[in-house]
Protein backbone atom coordinates (compact mmCIF):
# COMPACT_ATOMS: atom_id res chain seq x y z
CA UNK A 1 0.00 0.00 0.00
CA UNK A 2 1.08 3.56 -0.66
CA UNK A 3 1.03 6.58 1.60
CA UNK A 4 0.96 10.25 0.76
CA UNK A 5 3.19 8.95 -1.06
CA UNK A 6 3.23 5.83 1.13
CA UNK A 7 0.52 3.54 -0.27
CA UNK A 8 -2.55 2.87 1.92
CA UNK A 9 -6.35 2.45 1.33
CA UNK A 10 -8.64 3.44 -0.23
CA UNK A 11 -7.98 4.05 -3.96
CA UNK A 12 -9.81 5.85 -6.75
CA UNK A 13 -10.16 5.10 -10.48
CA UNK A 14 -7.36 5.84 -12.89
CA UNK A 15 -6.80 6.03 -16.62
CA UNK A 16 -4.55 3.44 -18.29
CA UNK A 17 -0.89 4.35 -18.83
CA UNK A 18 1.17 3.67 -21.89
CA UNK A 19 1.71 -0.05 -22.57
CA UNK A 20 3.84 -1.86 -25.15
CA UNK A 21 1.80 -2.35 -28.33
CA UNK A 22 2.18 -6.13 -28.13
CA UNK A 23 0.26 -6.29 -24.86
CA UNK A 24 -2.40 -3.83 -25.97
CA UNK A 25 -3.86 -6.13 -28.64
CA UNK A 26 -7.58 -6.76 -28.47
CA UNK A 27 -8.44 -10.38 -27.64
CA UNK A 28 -10.77 -12.31 -29.94
CA UNK A 29 -14.56 -12.18 -29.83
CA UNK A 30 -14.94 -9.81 -26.88
CA UNK A 31 -13.44 -12.42 -24.54
CA UNK A 32 -11.74 -9.66 -22.58
CA UNK A 33 -14.99 -7.75 -22.14
CA UNK A 34 -16.75 -10.88 -20.83
CA UNK A 35 -13.85 -11.63 -18.48
CA UNK A 36 -13.90 -8.12 -17.06
CA UNK A 37 -17.69 -8.18 -16.67
CA UNK A 38 -17.43 -11.43 -14.68
CA UNK A 39 -14.61 -9.99 -12.59
CA UNK A 40 -16.59 -6.84 -11.80
CA UNK A 41 -19.56 -8.96 -10.68
CA UNK A 42 -17.32 -10.92 -8.29
CA UNK A 43 -15.71 -7.78 -6.87
CA UNK A 44 -19.11 -6.16 -6.37
CA UNK A 45 -19.96 -9.23 -4.29
CA UNK A 46 -16.92 -8.46 -2.12
CA UNK A 47 -14.51 -11.04 -3.54
CA UNK A 48 -10.95 -10.70 -4.80
CA UNK A 49 -11.06 -13.97 -6.79
CA UNK A 50 -7.36 -14.13 -7.66
CA UNK A 51 -6.37 -14.48 -4.01
CA UNK A 52 -5.80 -17.88 -2.45
CA UNK A 53 -3.73 -19.12 0.48
CA UNK A 54 -0.89 -21.44 -0.43
CA UNK A 55 -1.72 -25.14 -0.28
CA UNK A 56 1.24 -27.46 -0.70
CA UNK A 57 0.61 -29.98 -3.47
CA UNK A 58 -2.39 -28.11 -4.89
CA UNK A 59 -0.59 -27.91 -8.22
CA UNK A 60 0.16 -25.07 -10.59
CA UNK A 61 -1.93 -24.28 -13.64
CA UNK A 62 -0.57 -26.57 -16.37
CA UNK A 63 -1.32 -27.46 -19.95
CA UNK A 64 -3.29 -30.71 -20.07
CA UNK A 65 -1.35 -31.98 -23.08
CA UNK A 66 2.25 -31.06 -22.29
CA UNK A 67 2.15 -30.76 -18.51
CA UNK A 68 4.04 -27.46 -18.75
CA UNK A 69 3.02 -24.74 -16.28
CA UNK A 70 1.43 -21.52 -17.48
CA UNK A 71 3.59 -18.55 -16.65
CA UNK A 72 3.84 -14.78 -16.79
CA UNK A 73 0.56 -13.16 -15.76
CA UNK A 74 -1.51 -16.19 -16.80
CA UNK A 75 -1.78 -17.76 -13.29
CA UNK A 76 -3.95 -14.79 -12.27
CA UNK A 77 -6.23 -15.17 -15.29
CA UNK A 78 -6.53 -18.94 -14.83
CA UNK A 79 -7.17 -18.69 -11.08
CA UNK A 80 -9.97 -16.27 -11.92
CA UNK A 81 -11.26 -18.78 -14.48
CA UNK A 82 -11.33 -21.56 -11.88
CA UNK A 83 -13.19 -19.30 -9.49
CA UNK A 84 -15.81 -18.40 -12.09
CA UNK A 85 -16.62 -22.02 -12.98
CA UNK A 86 -16.20 -23.58 -9.54
CA UNK A 87 -13.65 -26.10 -10.80
CA UNK A 88 -10.73 -27.44 -8.80
CA UNK A 89 -8.79 -28.81 -11.78
CA UNK A 90 -5.91 -26.49 -12.76
CA UNK A 91 -5.53 -28.21 -16.14
CA UNK A 92 -6.23 -26.45 -19.43
CA UNK A 93 -5.88 -26.76 -23.20
CA UNK A 94 -6.79 -24.86 -26.34
CA UNK A 95 -9.61 -25.70 -28.74
CA UNK A 96 -7.24 -27.18 -31.33
CA UNK A 97 -5.51 -29.35 -28.75
CA UNK A 98 -8.84 -30.67 -27.52
CA UNK A 99 -9.96 -31.50 -31.05
CA UNK A 100 -6.81 -33.53 -31.65
CA UNK A 101 -7.86 -35.65 -28.65
CA UNK A 102 -11.42 -35.98 -30.01
CA UNK A 103 -12.64 -33.74 -27.19
CA UNK A 104 -14.61 -30.51 -27.24
CA UNK A 105 -15.89 -28.02 -24.64
CA UNK A 106 -19.33 -29.00 -23.38
CA UNK A 107 -22.24 -26.90 -24.59
CA UNK A 108 -22.55 -23.66 -22.63
CA UNK A 109 -19.01 -23.77 -21.22
CA UNK A 110 -16.77 -20.73 -21.62
CA UNK A 111 -13.07 -20.53 -22.13
CA UNK A 112 -10.58 -18.36 -20.29
CA UNK A 113 -8.46 -15.79 -22.06
CA UNK A 114 -4.71 -16.07 -21.49
CA UNK A 115 -1.68 -14.42 -23.11
CA UNK A 116 0.49 -16.69 -25.24
CA UNK A 117 4.13 -15.55 -25.57
CA UNK A 118 5.50 -15.33 -29.11
CA UNK A 119 9.04 -14.44 -30.05
CA UNK A 120 9.55 -11.65 -32.56
CA UNK A 121 12.53 -10.27 -34.42
CA UNK A 122 12.89 -7.09 -36.44
CA UNK A 123 15.83 -6.26 -38.67
CA UNK A 124 17.50 -2.87 -38.11
CA UNK A 125 16.04 0.03 -40.09
CA UNK A 126 17.69 0.38 -43.48
CA UNK A 127 18.66 -3.27 -43.98
CA UNK A 128 15.79 -3.93 -46.37
CA UNK A 129 14.51 -6.84 -44.28
CA UNK A 130 11.03 -7.24 -42.88
CA UNK A 131 9.75 -8.50 -39.56
CA UNK A 132 9.84 -12.23 -39.07
CA UNK A 133 9.58 -14.96 -36.49
CA UNK A 134 12.68 -16.27 -34.78
CA UNK A 135 14.06 -19.32 -36.49
CA UNK A 136 12.28 -18.45 -39.74
CA UNK A 137 15.22 -16.92 -41.55
CA UNK A 138 14.43 -13.40 -40.40
CA UNK A 139 17.97 -12.48 -39.45
CA UNK A 140 20.47 -13.43 -36.77
CA UNK A 141 19.18 -15.32 -33.74
CA UNK A 142 19.87 -14.63 -30.08
CA UNK A 143 23.55 -14.69 -29.25
CA UNK A 144 24.71 -14.13 -32.85
CA UNK A 145 27.78 -12.00 -33.47
CA UNK A 146 27.24 -8.70 -35.24
CA UNK A 147 28.51 -8.61 -38.80
CA UNK A 148 30.85 -5.86 -39.93
CA UNK A 149 30.03 -3.60 -42.82
CA UNK A 150 32.48 -2.42 -45.48
CA UNK A 151 33.51 0.49 -43.25
CA UNK A 152 34.62 -1.93 -40.55
CA UNK A 153 31.99 -0.69 -38.08
CA UNK A 154 29.73 -3.30 -36.48
CA UNK A 155 26.42 -3.74 -38.28
CA UNK A 156 23.38 -3.09 -36.10
CA UNK A 157 21.91 -6.22 -34.49
CA UNK A 158 18.29 -7.26 -35.08
CA UNK A 159 15.81 -6.31 -32.37
CA UNK A 160 14.28 -9.27 -30.57
CA UNK A 161 11.69 -9.75 -27.89
CA UNK A 162 8.49 -11.41 -26.72
CA UNK A 163 5.01 -10.26 -27.60
CA UNK A 164 1.79 -11.66 -26.18
CA UNK A 165 -1.16 -12.87 -28.23
CA UNK A 166 -4.52 -13.36 -26.51
CA UNK A 167 -5.89 -16.87 -26.86
CA UNK A 168 -8.59 -18.96 -25.19
CA UNK A 169 -8.12 -22.17 -23.23
CA UNK A 170 -10.69 -24.50 -21.69
CA UNK A 171 -10.68 -26.22 -18.34
CA UNK A 172 -10.37 -30.02 -18.25
CA UNK A 173 -13.66 -30.19 -16.35
CA UNK A 174 -15.44 -28.68 -19.37
CA UNK A 175 -14.17 -31.20 -21.97
CA UNK A 176 -16.35 -34.03 -23.26
CA UNK A 177 -16.04 -36.75 -25.89
CA UNK A 178 -16.95 -40.33 -26.69
CA UNK A 179 -16.06 -43.19 -24.35
CA UNK A 180 -12.55 -43.62 -25.73
CA UNK A 181 -11.77 -39.89 -25.64
CA UNK A 182 -13.21 -39.61 -22.12
CA UNK A 183 -10.93 -42.42 -20.92
CA UNK A 184 -7.99 -40.63 -22.48
CA UNK A 185 -8.99 -37.40 -20.75
CA UNK A 186 -9.21 -39.16 -17.38
CA UNK A 187 -5.74 -40.64 -17.93
CA UNK A 188 -4.28 -37.23 -18.76
CA UNK A 189 -5.84 -35.67 -15.66
CA UNK A 190 -4.43 -38.51 -13.56
CA UNK A 191 -1.03 -37.93 -15.14
CA UNK A 192 -1.12 -34.22 -14.32
CA UNK A 193 -2.08 -35.00 -10.73
CA UNK A 194 0.72 -37.53 -10.42
CA UNK A 195 3.18 -34.99 -11.79
CA UNK A 196 2.05 -32.42 -9.20
CA UNK A 197 2.44 -34.95 -6.39
CA UNK A 198 5.94 -35.92 -7.55
CA UNK A 199 7.20 -32.40 -6.84
CA UNK A 200 9.30 -32.28 -3.66
CA UNK A 201 7.19 -31.36 -0.64
CA UNK A 202 8.82 -28.65 1.44
CA UNK A 203 8.08 -27.97 5.04
CA UNK A 204 6.29 -24.68 5.68
CA UNK A 205 9.31 -23.33 7.54
CA UNK A 206 11.53 -24.05 4.53
CA UNK A 207 9.15 -22.36 2.09
CA UNK A 208 8.75 -19.29 4.27
CA UNK A 209 12.48 -18.99 4.87
CA UNK A 210 13.17 -19.17 1.13
CA UNK A 211 10.51 -16.53 0.42
CA UNK A 212 11.90 -14.25 3.14
CA UNK A 213 15.40 -14.62 1.68
CA UNK A 214 14.16 -13.61 -1.78
CA UNK A 215 12.36 -10.55 -0.43
CA UNK A 216 15.34 -9.61 1.75
CA UNK A 217 17.57 -9.74 -1.34
CA UNK A 218 15.43 -7.05 -2.99
CA UNK A 219 17.58 -3.89 -2.65
CA UNK A 220 14.86 -1.71 -1.15
CA UNK A 221 15.45 -1.57 2.64
CA UNK A 222 12.82 -2.79 5.09
CA UNK A 223 11.94 -0.92 8.28
CA UNK A 224 9.85 -2.88 10.83
CA UNK A 225 7.94 -1.34 13.68
CA UNK A 226 5.99 1.21 11.64
CA UNK A 227 2.39 2.05 12.37
CA UNK A 228 1.22 0.56 9.07
CA UNK A 229 2.45 -1.28 5.99
CA UNK A 230 3.52 1.09 3.23
CA UNK A 231 6.16 1.90 0.64
CA UNK A 232 7.75 5.34 1.01
CA UNK A 233 8.82 6.58 -2.46
CA UNK A 234 10.44 9.66 -0.90
CA UNK A 235 12.78 7.44 1.15
CA UNK A 236 12.70 4.45 -1.21
CA UNK A 237 11.89 2.31 1.82
CA UNK A 238 9.36 -0.39 2.74
CA UNK A 239 7.76 -0.13 6.17
CA UNK A 240 5.90 -2.90 8.03
CA UNK A 241 4.36 -3.17 11.50
CA UNK A 242 5.98 -5.41 14.10
CA UNK A 243 5.88 -9.13 13.32
CA UNK A 244 3.40 -9.69 16.12
CA UNK A 245 0.86 -7.58 14.24
CA UNK A 246 0.41 -10.34 11.63
CA UNK A 247 -1.73 -13.42 12.28
CA UNK A 248 0.74 -15.68 10.45
CA UNK A 249 4.24 -15.57 8.98
CA UNK A 250 2.82 -16.05 5.48
CA UNK A 251 0.57 -12.98 5.92
CA UNK A 252 3.59 -10.86 6.85
CA UNK A 253 5.50 -12.06 3.78
CA UNK A 254 2.48 -11.48 1.51
CA UNK A 255 2.23 -7.91 2.80
CA UNK A 256 5.97 -7.43 2.30
CA UNK A 257 5.56 -8.72 -1.27
CA UNK A 258 2.77 -6.20 -1.89
CA UNK A 259 4.94 -3.29 -0.78
CA UNK A 260 7.92 -4.64 -2.73
CA UNK A 261 5.80 -4.56 -5.89
CA UNK A 262 5.04 -0.88 -5.17
CA UNK A 263 8.78 -0.22 -4.88
CA UNK A 264 9.41 -1.48 -8.42
CA UNK A 265 7.59 1.63 -9.62
CA UNK A 266 10.36 3.92 -8.34
CA UNK A 267 11.82 6.20 -11.07
CA UNK A 268 15.09 4.26 -10.93
CA UNK A 269 13.27 1.00 -11.76
CA UNK A 270 10.04 0.69 -13.78
CA UNK A 271 9.06 4.34 -13.32
CA UNK A 272 5.33 3.96 -12.77
CA UNK A 273 3.30 6.91 -11.53
CA UNK A 274 3.64 6.84 -7.73
CA UNK A 275 2.65 10.46 -7.24
CA UNK A 276 -1.05 9.82 -6.76
CA UNK A 277 -2.28 11.01 -3.38
CA UNK A 278 -4.75 9.08 -1.30
CA UNK A 279 -8.08 9.09 -3.15
CA UNK A 280 -6.65 9.89 -6.58
CA UNK A 281 -7.08 8.02 -9.84
CA UNK A 282 -3.38 7.17 -10.15
CA UNK A 283 -3.43 5.77 -6.63
CA UNK A 284 -6.15 3.25 -7.48
CA UNK A 285 -4.36 1.97 -10.53
CA UNK A 286 -1.08 1.53 -8.68
CA UNK A 287 -2.85 -0.38 -5.91
CA UNK A 288 -4.26 -2.80 -8.49
CA UNK A 289 -0.77 -3.31 -9.95
CA UNK A 290 0.54 -4.08 -6.45
CA UNK A 291 -2.39 -6.39 -5.70
CA UNK A 292 -1.91 -8.50 -8.83
CA UNK A 293 1.88 -8.35 -8.67
CA UNK A 294 1.76 -9.65 -5.09
CA UNK A 295 -0.47 -12.53 -6.23
CA UNK A 296 2.11 -13.48 -8.88
CA UNK A 297 4.91 -13.20 -6.32
CA UNK A 298 2.91 -15.30 -3.88
CA UNK A 299 2.68 -18.08 -6.46
CA UNK A 300 6.38 -17.94 -7.29
CA UNK A 301 7.47 -17.81 -3.65
CA UNK A 302 4.95 -20.48 -2.54
CA UNK A 303 3.37 -18.24 0.10
CA UNK A 304 0.01 -17.52 -1.51
CA UNK A 305 -1.66 -14.12 -1.27
CA UNK A 306 -2.97 -14.09 2.28
CA UNK A 307 -3.62 -10.38 2.73
CA UNK A 308 -6.64 -8.48 4.01
CA UNK A 309 -9.45 -7.45 1.66
CA UNK A 310 -10.39 -3.78 1.53
CA UNK A 311 -13.91 -3.18 0.26
CA UNK A 312 -12.92 0.30 -0.93
CA UNK A 313 -10.27 -1.17 -3.23
CA UNK A 314 -12.75 -3.58 -4.83
CA UNK A 315 -15.30 -0.81 -5.35
CA UNK A 316 -12.85 1.56 -7.01
CA UNK A 317 -11.27 -1.17 -9.11
CA UNK A 318 -14.74 -1.89 -10.50
CA UNK A 319 -14.97 1.76 -11.51
CA UNK A 320 -11.57 1.57 -13.19
CA UNK A 321 -12.41 -1.53 -15.20
CA UNK A 322 -15.77 -0.15 -16.29
CA UNK A 323 -13.99 2.80 -17.88
CA UNK A 324 -11.93 0.54 -20.14
CA UNK A 325 -11.89 -3.27 -20.11
CA UNK A 326 -8.41 -3.20 -21.69
CA UNK A 327 -7.06 -1.87 -18.40
CA UNK A 328 -7.00 -5.36 -16.87
CA UNK A 329 -4.39 -6.64 -19.32
CA UNK A 330 -2.41 -3.42 -19.10
CA UNK A 331 -2.27 -3.66 -15.32
CA UNK A 332 -1.40 -7.36 -15.51
CA UNK A 333 1.49 -6.44 -17.79
CA UNK A 334 2.78 -3.97 -15.21
CA UNK A 335 2.30 -6.54 -12.44
CA UNK A 336 4.21 -9.21 -14.36
CA UNK A 337 7.14 -6.89 -15.04
CA UNK A 338 7.22 -5.91 -11.37
CA UNK A 339 7.19 -9.53 -10.17
CA UNK A 340 9.91 -10.39 -12.69
CA UNK A 341 12.21 -7.81 -11.11
CA UNK A 342 11.90 -9.35 -7.65
CA UNK A 343 11.57 -13.07 -8.41
CA UNK A 344 12.16 -13.57 -12.14
CA UNK A 345 10.92 -16.59 -14.01
CA UNK A 346 13.17 -18.28 -16.52
CA UNK A 347 13.01 -16.78 -20.02
CA UNK A 348 9.56 -17.41 -21.43
CA UNK A 349 9.58 -19.91 -24.26
CA UNK A 350 7.00 -19.78 -27.07
CA UNK A 351 6.51 -23.50 -26.47
CA UNK A 352 5.50 -22.88 -22.85
CA UNK A 353 1.90 -22.15 -23.78
CA UNK A 354 0.91 -24.43 -26.67
CA UNK A 355 -2.42 -23.60 -28.26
Amino acid sequence: MQSSSPFTPPPEPAGPPSEPPAERQRPPANTEDRLVADLIALMEAGQAPWRRPWREGSGAHVNLITGRPYRGSNPVLLTLGLHLRGSSLPYWCGWGEARRLDLAPRRGSRGVMILRPLRWEREPVGTGAVDGALGAGAGAGAGATAAHGESGTPAPMPQQGIRFRPMVVFNAADLVGDAKASRGLAERIAGCRAQAHQAPVRQASERLAAAAATLAAWPVPLFEGAGRACYRPDLDRIELPDRGSFHAAAARLATWAHEAIHSTGHPSRLARDLTGAFGSAAYAREELVAELGAVLLGERLAIGSDTANHAAYLRHWCELLRQDSRLLLQVLGDARRAADLIAPEAAISPEALPG
